[in-house]
Order: C-alpha cells, then structure tokens, then sequence
C-alpha cells in the first residue's frame, strides 16, 4: 500500500546534527545530561553494551566485543554525524583505534570517535599538556590512564583515586564532593584540572572548581559533548561548563 498522497515532511526535529553514544549497560549519568545540555536542534541517540556493575581493568576490556552490535542498532536509519563510545576509562584500557574499528564496523555514522579522544582534543584546544587528574577508579585502571595520557604526550603531574570499583557508586558521588575532590587535586605546575569518568556528575560544578583554581578545568562529558557537536559541525558556545565550551 503507498503512503497517504500529500504528507508533508521536514528535516524533523534534529535539523541541525545527530549524535550517538554507546554507553555502558550500567551507565546512569550521561543519557540524562547530553539530553540537557545538547543545544537546540541537535538529536541525541543512545545504545548499550553489554558490562558488569564492576569497573576493572578485566570487564572494561571485555566490553570490545559488545561494541560493535551496539553500535549496529544505535539509530541506524537516523545518518548520524557522530558515534562515541562514551566511557574514560574504556577508552584507554581497549585504546581509542580499536573502539573506533568496532564502532565504524557496526554504523556508518560520518565521524566515530572516542570519550577520551574528546578529552585529548580539548586539552590541545586550551593549550595545555601539564594536567592534574582526579578520577573515581581502581588504581589499576588510574595506570592504565596514566600511561595512556602519557603516550599521547601530556603529563600527569599528580593522579588521585577514590578506588571505587561499581559504577553504581560512582554515580552517587555528590557534586559538591566533586567539586572539592578536584580542587584538592591541583597543583601549582598543572595547566588544567582534569576531572575523569563519564558517571561522575562532575559537570555541575565546573564553574565553581574554575573559579578556585583559576584555570581550566576538563570534564570526561563535558569534553565528549563539546567534541562531538565540534566534529558534527555545531560551534555554538556553551555556557554553564567552563572555559573549553565558552571560550572554543
């Protein structure tokens, strides 16, 4: 049966971009705030992978598998202009090459990229390569994610952990916690204050961390989203999130 004679159609309501995000099963943060910060006419579009509660260094690299069927039912008629695999410590523990194979073997999205290579490209935005980092994670992931930032040619000049291991936990880790947390974490040789892990809340309260420090401050969603609208062509300024969405 043909469609109805005389609809009229649109670009519907995302005419500007579509971004997708593969999330881990247990994720409880990021869906909730990419849908509120998102500018005006710009979709969002979200898919899981399969993974435990528990965040090591074992079921984070366990996850590569799930990448890519997940990536394969994220709106796939929708001609998305990006795909991010949005967890930190994903990223460094399979490395940002191999998440992106996966992702590009299950959509074919214009742009596939990573949470971590978000934060990367918003530390060369804001010019800085000495960063003092604060992350939620099990000392063994903080290595990896030491290691891996170095590799890429920024140094970490002081790493502090919480040593939580369920994601479920980090969630819950209030914000004005966070917002100490980070302040605590700085120090006089670091160009910028690094807050990392996609289920921390830590967006809420970049604002006020940069008011005390007195320098940049990167956050894992605020850095994927900046990056993401960035690679979709959307450079609308951001207010509410620091100096990264303001100012680049």
């Amino acid at each position: 049966m043909s469609p109805r004679a005389g609809i009229e159609f649109d670009l519907g309501r995302f005419d500007r971009a579509k971004l997708g995000f593969v999330l881990l099963a247990s994720e409880q943060t990021i869906e909730s705030e990419m849908m509120r910060l998102v500018p005006e006419g710009v979709g969002v579009h979200f898919s899981r992978a399969n993974n435990p509660d528990e965040i090591t260094a074992d079921t984070l690299a366990a996850m590569h598998d799930s990448l890519a069927p997940a990536a394969e039912v994220l709106a796939p008629n929708a001609d998305l202009d990006v795909i991010c695999y949005a967890c930190t410590s994903g990223s460094v523990v399979m490395g940002e090459d191999a998440v992106v194979a996966e992702l590009r073997r299950g959509s074919n999205a214009r742009h596939a990229t990573t949470l971590v290579s978000g934060v990367f490209a918003a530390f060369e935005a804001l010019g800085v390569r000495r960063v003092a980092v604060a992350t939620p994670y099990l000392d063994e992931v903080n290595r990896i994610e030491a290691d891996y930032f170095a590799a890429r040619g920024f140094d970490i000049v002081r790493l502090e952990g919480l040593n939580l291991t369920l994601d479920s936990e980090m969630v819950r880790v209030t914000p004005n916690y966070l917002r100490n947390f980070a302040i605590s974490v700085d120090t006089p040789d670091a160009e910028a204050v690094f807050v990392s892990c996609g289920a921390l809340r830590s967006v809420e309260v970049i604002d006020e961390i940069e008011a005390v420090v007195d320098k940049p401050v990167v956050t894992s969603n605020q850095a994927m989203l900046w990056h993401c609208l960035r690679l979709a062509g959307i450079d609308d300024r951001l207010d509410g999130m620091g100096r990264l969405t303001r100012e680049h």
